[in-house]
């Protein structure tokens, strides 16, 4: 058979664009987290990869902890993922807050009182209307998980009331938390995770705040820190969250299929931290630290001393916005 010159770079063409749609159909997407990898954030980001190429036939997602993809910086996950530079984020609200100032309102110091007071607002309107805020930053979040209630570590002293704070050098992960510090007398150092646990080793700074399962526990940060109060100040969720560029590039079938799995993967990732939570006081009795339990009055106190900084937040991301979250956790009993 003669092929002609014409005929030939056709052909040509042909089997490049053929080798290019092999490529792109075999494309690896990105996921990036911003802790270690035996947290469950690591965890639920591993079983939503798993669960995805099973069930899409082939979508493969890659997970970087750490924050690799952004230099460890944790803060500029969000923002990569919202110009679509990076495909899948999981995150927590308060780490999306330099873009999306409203997602702090989930961290407002004692806003919850419960696990019951969460899941009223991300299992309902409050978290729906999240979502949308959200999407105007071009980030679809696919489902919520959970950091969970931060507690406060030192290695100084027993933290059993406000003026025990005052002084001490804590490492937190974002600007409310600064002004919750300051509110408590503590001097806040904000500070990427990736350097807190040498920081805390070397006395940089005397303490931090996050939640027990998630973090403190298989971060090890017992191994630095001796003295922890559970003071269950604020609450953090996670996020599984997709670029809304590489969202609108799919047809509703395959929209679905990655909804749902991320929807069972923050399921999975809520339940171990759930779990490790409730294990965790005593595991780290165990690990050699002294865990306070503040009481009623104790945690009253902590309330008070934080309310200038509840206001000011409250303020920033929009009273109307608050009030839904308050309503939410007012109507769930009735």
């Amino acid at each position: 058979m003669k092929v002609t010159r014409t005929g030939f770079l056709a052909l040509a063409l042909g089997f490049a664009s053929l080798a290019m749609a092999g490529t792109a159909s075999a494309q690896t997407l990105r996921l990036s987290h911003n802790t270690g990898d035996a947290t469950t954030w690591h965890k639920g980001a591993e079983r939503f990869a798993e669960l995805l190429k099973e069930r899409s036939g082939g979508m493969n997602v890659r997970v970087f902890a750490n924050a690799q993809l952004t230099g460890g910086d944790q803060m500029k996950q969000a923002e990569m993922v919202s110009r679509g530079s990076l495909d899948f984020v999981v995150t927590s609200a308060i780490n999306v807050t330099p873009l999306v100032p409203e997602m702090a309102v989930f961290s407002l110091p004692y806003l919850y009182a419960s696990y019951e007071d969460v899941d009223a607002t991300t299992n309902g309107a409050p978290g729906d209307r999240m979502k949308e805020i959200m999407d105007k930053h071009d980030i679809v979040v696919l489902a919520w998980g959970e950091n969970g209630f931060r507690e406060v570590t030192n290695s100084v002293r027993p933290i059993k009331n406000p003026d025990d704070l005052k002084g001490l050098k804590m490492r937190v992960a974002g600007p409310m938390y600064i002004d919750v510090m300051n509110a408590l007398g503590a001097n806040p150092q904000q500070m990427q995770w990736t350097e807190t646990f040498s920081a805390l080793q070397q006395k940089v700074v005397d303490g931090q705040e996050n939640p027990i399962g998630a973090v403190i526990i298989p971060q090890r940060v017992y191994e630095v820190q001796k003295y922890l109060t559970a003071w269950h100040y604020s609450y953090d969720p996670v996020f599984l969250g997709v670029s809304k560029k590489l969202w609108n590039s799919w047809d509703d079938k395959k929209k679905e299929i990655v909804r749902k799995t991320a929807e069972e993967a923050m399921a999975y990732q809520k339940e171990l931290t759930r779990d490790s939570t409730a294990k965790g006081v005593a595991f780290l009795r165990e690990k050699g630290m002294e865990v306070y339990e503040p009481t009623a009055e104790e945690l009253a106190a902590f309330r008070a001393a934080t309310k200038s900084a509840f206001d000011t937040w409250a303020a920033k991301v929009g009273p109307d916005l608050v009030a839904t979250f308050q309503k939410a956790i007012a109507d769930k009993s009735n």
